[in-house]
């Protein structure tokens, strides 16, 4: 993963419990030097690493700490200068979610070695969709669930998920059922 992912986890550490939490979740995941280079490519291991390291540190689930990132990722790429990619890819929770693979497209010319997951969306009425998520990396649905809410705040969107399994063999894929609602008021 892009050092930018890293980056991120960091700053969701740094923000929500502080300094100190972060040295001792960077330091049980191995990782002897934070300061990650956001266009440089590093092994997912070390992702994983630190996801675990901070299961473990913050005496929450790997899904939870997934989920949380979910969220502040939303924020924290728009605040670091991809807000105008974001901002091409829909004005609306459900456009943007249809447009994810040619966002991720673009994401691409600027990150060459990305490998994104890919996204499709089925079964679309006025307040609820299906949205398949297909990718080479295990265990990422609850950052897609973290993503699906922190959309919903960006998009003034109420929010509710619920996620399972489909297909068989090689089209086995995470689906997340996506009811939403636009919040009263909200323009």
């Amino acid at each position: 993963m892009y050092g930018l992912i890293n980056k991120a986890v960091r700053g969701l550490v740094f923000d929500q419990f502080g300094e100190d939490a972060w040295r001792r979740i960077r330091l049980a995941a191995g990782v002897t030097d934070d300061d990650f280079i956001a266009m440089d490519d590093y092994d997912d291991t070390i992702t994983y690493a630190l996801v675990q390291a901070a299961s473990s540190e913050l005496s929450l689930e790997p899904e939870q700490v997934l989920q949380a990132f979910g969220e502040y990722w939303v924020d924290y790429v728009a605040d670091e200068n991809y807000g105008h990619l974001m901002q091409t890819a829909g004005q609306t929770f459900p456009e943007f979610l249809s447009n994810l693979d040619q966002m991720h497209a673009r994401v691409k010319l600027t990150f060459p070695n990305l490998q994104p997951p890919s996204f499709s969306v089925t079964d679309e009425t006025d307040d609820s969709l299906h949205l398949h998520y297909f990718s080479s990396r295990a265990g990422l649905a609850p950052l897609v669930v973290g993503l699906l809410h922190g959309l919903g705040r960006r998009f003034e969107t109420e929010v509710e998920v619920e996620s399972g399994r489909e297909g068989e063999g090689s089209n086995a894929h995470d689906v997340f059922y996506v009811k939403y609602r636009r919040i009263a008021g909200q323009t």
